[in-house]
């Protein structure tokens, strides 16, 4: 039984869809019931629906800081992918959450606004990096957050401003009160488009020298321990190129766990813990998850 029909487009409602077509990783169970809304309204009557049923509900950006367990997610997931529209309104960015963060940041290189060019290279969605306050080369999201827009999981729509967000270090209160997020505006500054373009280029060419983007990851899987460097411990217990079934420790990054064989979730679960013991046992340094795992074995 479809209970969406007459509520939201047949197209955008899938059953039993295989999550590993909608994560950067490539892998993951089925999900129950996957719905794609591309509006306020639709993403509305989903949580209506789903909270009306009972039913566990999930939301999913891009998927690129994500790990979906081999069983799947139970219930209802929501991909906001297809949500995605951007809109400028003098040094303002307007970004709904589905939008590729990349992408805003090009977006505010267009309109010559300096800020995001930290942002060049994060993949992901907006969403994603506001959950996350993601960060890279010296910037972070909370640098240049000014509100964002949510719907709590009873079906309400609030605006939050930057000073209730929480924001720390990977953190946020997203993280913690499980809200919905819509969109996401950014306070910009009016720059030089040349110089903006020209601190991108180095940016992108950072990561790409030094990142391995040959292979499907979930980026970087560990947070940076206070005093260290997540990379640089497992690089020094000369883990680099361990593999346990189809995911390995990258070569080019020992912060990186690479999809080199159609790892499967539970060979992602298994490296990391060897990982955090290892880096442990020598160092004794607790190594903290960045990415995320959703859904059951």
């Amino acid at each position: 039984m479809n209970i969406f029909e007459n509520h939201i487009p047949s197209e955008k409602v899938k059953f039993n869809e295989p999550l590993k077509n909608h994560t950067f990783i490539q892998i993951g169970g089925k999900a129950d019931i996957l719905v794609h809304p591309t509006t306020v309204e639709e993403i509305t009557k989903v949580v209506e629906i789903a909270n009306s049923h009972q039913l566990p509900l999930t939301v999913i950006g891009k998927g690129s800081n994500v790990i979906i367990k081999d069983g799947g997610i139970r219930g209802v997931t929501i991909s906001l992918s297809h949500f995605d529209q951007i809109k400028v309104e003098g040094t303002r960015i307007m970004a709904q959450s589905g939008s590729d963060i990349i992408d805003v940041s090009r977006t505010a290189l267009a309109h010559s606004l300096t800020g995001l060019e930290f942002a060049c290279g994060i993949p992901g969605s907006t969403g994603g990096a506001l959950y996350m306050n993601a960060g890279a080369y010296g910037g972070q999201i909370a640098d240049v957050i000014e509100q964002a827009t949510v719907i709590t999981r009873e079906g309400n729509v609030v605006v939050i401003p930057r000073e209730e967000m929480k924001l720390s270090y990977r953190n946020s209160l997203f993280k913690m009160d499980h809200y919905i997020i819509l969109d996401a505006e950014f306070s910009l500054r009016q720059g030089d488009k040349q110089e903006i373009a020209s601190k991108m280029d180095e940016l992108t060419f950072l990561r790409e020298s030094k990142q391995p983007l040959e292979y499907p990851s979930c980026g970087s899987v560990f947070k940076r321990p206070e005093g260290y460097f997540a990379g640089k411990l497992i690089q020094d217990c000369q883990l680099q190129g361990t593999r346990i079934g189809g995911a390995e420790i990258s070569m080019k990054h020992a912060g990186f766990i690479v999809n080199v064989d159609h790892a499967t979730a539970k060979d992602y679960e298994d490296l990391i813990q060897f990982i955090q013991k290892k880096v442990w046992d020598t160092f004794q340094v607790e190594l903290e998850t960045e990415v995320i795992f959703l859904g059951e074995y």
